[in-house]
């Protein structure tokens, strides 16, 4: 398994409900990336479309209704062709619909390798305005990679429920990909915490990519981000980008660094040698959450 990576996080403006425009920045920014030498792009969460919603719009006649694909689908396809040829990873935040029922739209990423599309990760919690026009997903996702499992999530799923982090630590990804639609109207300080917290409770790499600037009504902060441990235990490192919070946070569009995964310790999964299992109990985990169930 190859501890090095060189990844790339995207602040992405969005041209709100213009798929064709969106589309064409996404693959400039890969082409770009790629030349900065990434073999993982990360996007934001819905930078295919834009995210704000339209509360008066009826859900069919919605943005997000109306540009909608599956994946695999056109867009997906079309960046799946690019992708191919510069032989990297990359994660994209899209509105996907349900190949089954093309009135439930998700949230989604989808994912690429350099031997095409790999699959989608549909944003299993919405906070408001989401739940207007999206259906909650319903399973983590984590891909292989030459570097080990990583996992994703996208916002809301990351800063409020630590559940999804725990998961994907435990399952041996160390690092772990954000895409997000982190606004002023949040307020900066809750997302950088979480994001610092997790890194320094679960021992792995949380890579953050934010819209920036105006999109219909809500303006976003960039900041996207690598944030991961050091060799030091108990301190963390912005190894690429910034937080949300710093005045830096919208003056870039593409930041990108080669991280070392072996500081990815995640130490409490891996066995105590004193008490011959690891100090993390899902078995008793399960009993408290069914009690809640």
């Amino acid at each position: 398994m190859i501890d090095k990576i060189n990844i790339a996080t995207v602040n992405f403006k969005t041209s709100w409900g213009n798929k064709e425009e969106n589309l064409d920045k996404i693959k400039d920014n890969l082409i770009e990336a790629a030349g900065m030498g990434a073999e993982l792009v990360l996007f934001p969460e819905m930078a295919l479309t834009g995210y704000d919603d339209v509360k008066e719009t009826l859900k069919p006649e919605k943005m997000q209704s109306k540009l909608a694909e599956t994946i695999p689908g056109v867009s997906s396809l079309e960046l799946e062709k690019l992708i191919k040829e510069l032989e990297i990873y990359a994660v994209i935040g899209m509105p996907e619909q349900d190949e089954k029922d093309s009135s439930i739209i998700y949230n989604a990423q989808a994912v690429f390798g350099p031997e095409g599309l790999i699959g989608s990760y549909r944003k299993m919690h919405l906070p408001p305005p989401e739940p207007r026009w999206a259906t909650r997903g319903d399973k983590p996702f984590i891909f292989e990679t030459p570097w080990g499992p990583i996992g994703n999530a996208i916002c809301y799923d990351i800063y409020t429920f630590p559940e999804m982090v725990r998961y994907y630590a435990a399952k041996g990804c160390r690092l772990i990909l954000n895409s997000t639609a982190y606004a002023y109207e949040h307020g900066p300080l809750v997302g950088p915490r979480t994001l610092e917290a997790y890194v320094l409770i679960n021992g792995v790499y949380i890579a953050t990519a934010n819209l920036v600037g105006q999109d219909l009504s809500s303006t976003f902060y960039g900041g996207s981000q690598v944030l991961g441990p050091t060799e030091k235990s108990g301190e963390l490192c912005y190894y690429a980008g910034c937080s949300f919070a710093d005045e830096k946070a919208a003056d870039y569009t593409i930041c990108n660094v080669e991280i070392d995964l072996s500081l990815a310790r995640r130490m409490q999964f891996n066995i105590n040698p004193k008490i011959g299992t690891t100090d993390f109990r899902p078995d008793k985990y399960i009993e408290m959450y069914k009690e809640l169930l």
